[in-house]
Protein backbone atom coordinates (compact mmCIF):
# COMPACT_ATOMS: atom_id res chain seq x y z
CA UNK A 1 0.00 0.00 0.00
CA UNK A 2 1.47 3.33 -0.98
CA UNK A 3 0.07 6.48 0.47
CA UNK A 4 1.64 9.93 0.75
CA UNK A 5 1.36 11.43 4.22
CA UNK A 6 -0.76 14.55 4.56
CA UNK A 7 1.19 17.57 3.43
CA UNK A 8 3.71 15.52 1.46
CA UNK A 9 3.97 16.61 -2.13
CA UNK A 10 5.60 15.02 -5.08
CA UNK A 11 9.23 14.02 -5.04
CA UNK A 12 11.61 17.00 -4.87
CA UNK A 13 12.33 18.35 -8.35
CA UNK A 14 15.84 17.76 -9.71
CA UNK A 15 17.43 17.18 -6.32
CA UNK A 16 18.51 14.25 -4.22
CA UNK A 17 17.50 16.00 -1.01
CA UNK A 18 15.33 13.89 1.23
CA UNK A 19 11.96 15.28 2.27
CA UNK A 20 11.56 16.37 5.88
CA UNK A 21 10.29 13.57 8.07
CA UNK A 22 6.74 14.23 9.22
CA UNK A 23 6.79 11.79 12.13
CA UNK A 24 3.17 12.44 13.07
CA UNK A 25 1.97 11.51 9.57
CA UNK A 26 4.19 8.44 9.54
CA UNK A 27 2.91 7.46 13.00
CA UNK A 28 -0.69 7.80 11.79
CA UNK A 29 0.02 5.60 8.75
CA UNK A 30 1.61 2.88 10.93
CA UNK A 31 -1.20 3.03 13.49
CA UNK A 32 -3.86 2.87 10.76
CA UNK A 33 -2.39 -0.16 9.00
CA UNK A 34 -1.88 -1.86 12.40
CA UNK A 35 -5.67 -2.00 12.65
CA UNK A 36 -5.73 -4.22 9.54
CA UNK A 37 -3.17 -6.74 10.83
CA UNK A 38 -4.12 -10.41 10.73
CA UNK A 39 -3.01 -11.70 14.15
CA UNK A 40 -5.54 -14.33 15.24
CA UNK A 41 -2.93 -16.48 17.02
CA UNK A 42 -0.83 -14.02 18.99
CA UNK A 43 -3.24 -11.10 19.11
CA UNK A 44 -0.15 -8.88 18.70
CA UNK A 45 -0.96 -6.47 15.87
CA UNK A 46 1.85 -4.44 14.32
CA UNK A 47 1.86 -1.75 11.66
CA UNK A 48 4.84 -0.22 9.87
CA UNK A 49 5.17 2.78 7.57
CA UNK A 50 8.32 3.50 5.58
CA UNK A 51 9.04 6.94 4.11
CA UNK A 52 11.31 6.86 1.05
CA UNK A 53 13.43 9.61 -0.47
CA UNK A 54 10.82 10.32 -3.19
CA UNK A 55 8.30 11.24 -0.46
CA UNK A 56 6.13 8.15 -0.86
CA UNK A 57 5.05 6.11 2.14
CA UNK A 58 4.68 2.33 2.12
CA UNK A 59 2.71 0.63 4.88
CA UNK A 60 2.56 -2.98 5.96
CA UNK A 61 1.09 -5.02 8.78
CA UNK A 62 1.86 -8.39 10.27
CA UNK A 63 0.03 -11.36 8.75
CA UNK A 64 0.04 -14.53 10.84
CA UNK A 65 -0.59 -18.04 9.55
CA UNK A 66 -1.71 -21.25 11.23
CA UNK A 67 1.68 -22.59 10.14
CA UNK A 68 3.51 -20.10 12.36
CA UNK A 69 6.72 -19.99 10.32
CA UNK A 70 4.81 -18.56 7.36
CA UNK A 71 3.91 -15.33 9.14
CA UNK A 72 5.30 -12.04 7.88
CA UNK A 73 6.14 -9.08 10.08
CA UNK A 74 4.84 -5.57 9.41
CA UNK A 75 8.28 -4.14 8.68
CA UNK A 76 9.10 -6.76 6.05
CA UNK A 77 5.61 -6.39 4.61
CA UNK A 78 6.25 -2.64 4.14
CA UNK A 79 9.70 -3.29 2.63
CA UNK A 80 8.14 -5.70 0.11
CA UNK A 81 5.61 -3.00 -0.85
CA UNK A 82 8.46 -0.50 -1.26
CA UNK A 83 10.53 -2.78 -3.49
CA UNK A 84 7.51 -3.86 -5.57
CA UNK A 85 6.86 -0.18 -6.30
CA UNK A 86 10.43 0.26 -7.57
CA UNK A 87 11.74 2.20 -4.57
CA UNK A 88 15.02 1.39 -2.81
CA UNK A 89 15.82 4.37 -0.58
CA UNK A 90 14.01 4.41 2.79
CA UNK A 91 14.70 7.42 5.00
CA UNK A 92 12.44 6.77 8.02
CA UNK A 93 10.33 4.03 9.58
CA UNK A 94 7.50 4.14 12.10
CA UNK A 95 6.49 0.92 13.88
CA UNK A 96 3.18 0.80 15.74
CA UNK A 97 2.45 -1.78 18.44
CA UNK A 98 -0.19 -1.93 21.16
CA UNK A 99 1.84 -1.08 24.23
CA UNK A 100 2.21 -0.81 27.15
CA UNK A 101 5.81 -1.54 26.09
CA UNK A 102 6.84 -0.24 22.66
CA UNK A 103 7.85 -3.07 20.34
CA UNK A 104 10.84 -2.76 18.04
CA UNK A 105 11.61 -4.67 14.83
CA UNK A 106 12.61 -8.30 15.33
CA UNK A 107 16.04 -9.53 14.25
CA UNK A 108 14.84 -10.74 10.85
CA UNK A 109 13.24 -7.36 10.15
CA UNK A 110 16.33 -5.51 11.30
CA UNK A 111 18.49 -7.50 8.88
CA UNK A 112 16.00 -6.92 6.05
CA UNK A 113 15.96 -3.17 6.74
CA UNK A 114 19.78 -3.12 6.79
CA UNK A 115 19.77 -4.29 3.18
CA UNK A 116 18.45 -0.84 2.26
CA UNK A 117 19.60 1.58 4.98
CA UNK A 118 22.21 0.93 7.64
CA UNK A 119 21.29 3.88 9.86
CA UNK A 120 17.56 4.32 9.33
CA UNK A 121 15.79 6.47 11.94
CA UNK A 122 13.01 4.41 13.55
CA UNK A 123 10.13 5.72 15.61
CA UNK A 124 8.28 3.33 17.90
CA UNK A 125 4.66 4.27 18.67
CA UNK A 126 1.54 2.97 20.38
CA UNK A 127 -2.07 4.15 20.19
CA UNK A 128 -2.63 7.42 22.05
CA UNK A 129 -5.02 5.91 24.59
CA UNK A 130 -2.26 3.61 25.86
CA UNK A 131 -0.35 6.54 27.33
CA UNK A 132 3.10 5.48 26.11
CA UNK A 133 5.06 8.31 24.44
CA UNK A 134 6.75 7.58 21.10
CA UNK A 135 10.46 6.80 21.14
CA UNK A 136 12.94 7.39 18.33
CA UNK A 137 15.95 5.15 17.80
CA UNK A 138 17.92 3.99 14.77
CA UNK A 139 18.63 0.80 12.92
CA UNK A 140 22.33 1.21 13.73
CA UNK A 141 21.49 1.25 17.46
CA UNK A 142 19.22 -1.80 17.10
CA UNK A 143 21.57 -3.76 14.81
CA UNK A 144 25.21 -2.76 15.32
CA UNK A 145 27.68 -4.29 12.89
CA UNK A 146 24.93 -5.45 10.53
CA UNK A 147 25.83 -8.10 7.97
CA UNK A 148 25.78 -6.54 4.51
CA UNK A 149 26.81 -6.79 0.89
CA UNK A 150 30.39 -5.72 1.68
CA UNK A 151 30.90 -9.05 3.46
CA UNK A 152 30.16 -10.83 0.20
CA UNK A 153 32.76 -8.94 -1.87
CA UNK A 154 35.19 -11.25 -3.63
Amino acid sequence: MSRAPEGAGEAPAATDAAPAIDWEALDRAALAVRERAHAPYSGYRVGAAILVRSGRVFAGCNVENASYGLAICAERSAIVQMVAAGERDPIALAVATGGPVLGSPCGMCRQTLAEFAVDLPIRLVAPGDVGVPPRTTSLAALLPEAFGAAALAR
